[in-house]
């Protein structure tokens, strides 16, 4: 028992040293970089905006939604992109446990949103981007 509460403790520390707050500006390089700016016709302005609203450029963010919680920059669900080991029938269609979306390199993030744009809801998946960013102004998201 005092050893999975060390273990636990342990991963739940180094979830939190490598978690980092990103600026816009550092985001967009990323995406740039990563192939995420003009994934399916988006522009970088727009990725901006989901991770604003979604988890304030925070990669170690979570909120729990009940049945599901969400993830990283992105916010991640584990209903339907990750496997938290708590959301029942979980899709898990990015094919990654939850937990890759909580550290600083934002590389598995990138891959499962280019996943996520994919399905047919495409960028509604998100609600910050039907709240926030859907037919909105994007010039403040831009460097």
């Amino acid at each position: 028992m005092k050893l999975l509460l060390s273990l636990t403790f342990l991963s739940c520390l180094a979830c939190w040293i490598e978690a980092k707050q990103y600026s816009p500006c550092e985001l967009i390089k990323i995406f740039q970089q990563k192939g995420l700016d003009q994934y399916q016709g988006v522009g970088a302005a727009t990725w901006i905006c989901i991770a604003k609203h979604e988890s304030d450029y925070k990669t170690d963010a979570i909120n729990d939604n009940g049945p599901s919680r969400d993830y990283g920059i992105f916010q991640i669900n584990s209903r339907w992109w990750c496997d938290d080991g708590k959301t029942a029938n979980t899709a898990n269609g990015c094919n990654k446990p939850c937990s890759s979306f909580l550290n600083d390199d934002i590389t598995d993030d990138i891959e499962c949103a280019k996943r996520v744009v994919r399905d047919p809801q495409g960028l509604n998946a998100w609600v910050a981007y039907t709240k926030h960013c859907k037919g909105k102004d994007m010039s403040k998201y831009k460097c």
